[in-house]
């Protein structure tokens, strides 16, 4: 036994832990309002900010003793302050780094605990339909602040040909579409083309259908409850699947129907989480990430379905190179890439 290998391991335990016990206090921050209501940069008291919040202001000093200490907030003369580069993530909700209330995915997680312990004690599956309210939302806010930042400035452009497509009128497929947060962004920038969200989670589409009148873009974007196999819709331009395949029981076959759905010069869109071919490659903190989220979330995901492929959310680009070859796919390259994400073009 290596005592000091020991403490040294220990101290890395407690400081995960305390990260985790601040995503609670992040989701805290972000539901009361109170790191917006920081986000002026101006150094408050906890009885002021408790106030303004309508909060008890004995446990909001507790919570901004918390994001002292881990140095989310600044603290000087009994006064906390909410740094500018802090308040984009924390609270800025048109910035491309809004990170805050996406933590509500780590919170389903925990909430769901139990189901994700019956399914390692079983057959490894576990429906995404069967997870907290708070999963299909935080999943949502997490991904939007990168759609919003990068599906139509880089990612898009990226593809050969497919911007000149869009503006004059294409067909899109968003599969896998969630609550249309990557639909929408599509539809406010292109309107001369049509975009048709699918997902198999019928209460993803109605919340989708809704952000759609919000947004002013119903007749544009429309919404469907189907499976990645099963949308009858053909003739498409671009197929799109955003941060989805992996979690699929089948992602050849849905593959193999996107083939089939698109026009003979058409375009998949795959976009999925960044990742090399190897554990070694991929033991980063955002690997880390990843895999963490993917024994609890994406693999069950899959499990619980027909095939039962079990990608992983770091299946990594040669890995899913080889699904869209067996799916009928000729051309596979890397349009682009964010530290998050990969962005991969397939083509007939």
């Amino acid at each position: 036994m290596n005592e000091a290998k020991l403490h040294e391991f220990v101290g890395k335990l407690v400081t995960d832990m305390g990260g985790a016990y601040m995503m609670g206090m992040v989701l805290i921050g972000d539901e009361l309002g109170l790191y917006r209501a920081m986000a002026d940069n101006e150094p408050t008291t906890a009885d002021a900010l408790a106030q303004r919040c309508g909060c008890n202001a004995r446990l909001v000093r507790e919570w901004l003793n918390a994001n002292a200490a881990a140095g989310y907030v600044e603290h000087a003369d009994g006064r906390y302050r909410l740094p500018a580069e802090q308040a984009m993530a924390l609270a800025n909700e048109d910035s491309p780094v809004y990170v805050a209330p996406g933590q509500n995915v780590l919170a389903a997680c925990f909430m769901g605990l139990d189901k994700v312990l019956a399914a390692f004690r079983g057959d490894g599956g576990l429906p995404w339909g069967q997870h907290h309210h708070r999963m299909f939302h935080g999943v949502e806010k997490f991904f939007r602040p990168g759609y919003r930042a990068n599906l139509t400035t880089q990612w898009l452009p990226a593809l050969d040909g497919m911007v000149a497509r869009l503006q004059a009128g294409a067909k899109v497929a968003d599969v896998g579409c969630g609550h249309g947060a990557s639909t929408i962004v599509m539809a406010e920038t292109y309107p001369s083309s049509r975009f048709f969200g699918f997902d198999f989670h019928g209460p993803s589409i109605e919340t989708a259908r809704k952000r759609a009148v919000e947004a002013g873009v119903a007749g544009r974007a429309t919404f469907e409850t189907a499976t990645a196999k099963g949308y009858s819709e053909r003739g498409f331009d671009l197929v799109c699947f955003f941060d989805c395949l992996h979690d699929m029981g089948d992602p050849v076959g849905a593959a193999r129907h996107a083939h089939q759905a698109l026009k003979d010069d058409g375009t998949v869109l795959l976009v999925e989480p960044f990742a090399g071919g190897t554990l070694a490659e991929n033991s980063t903190p955002v690997g880390r990430m990843f895999y963490a989220a993917s024994s609890m979330i994406c693999t069950p995901n899959s499990l619980s379905q027909e095939v039962g492929l079990g990608l992983g959310a770091q299946a990594g680009e040669p890995r899913l190179r080889e699904v869209f070859k067996e799916a009928g796919f000729t051309r596979f390259r890397r349009a682009a890439e964010t530290p998050f994400n990969l962005i991969l073009e397939a083509r007939k």
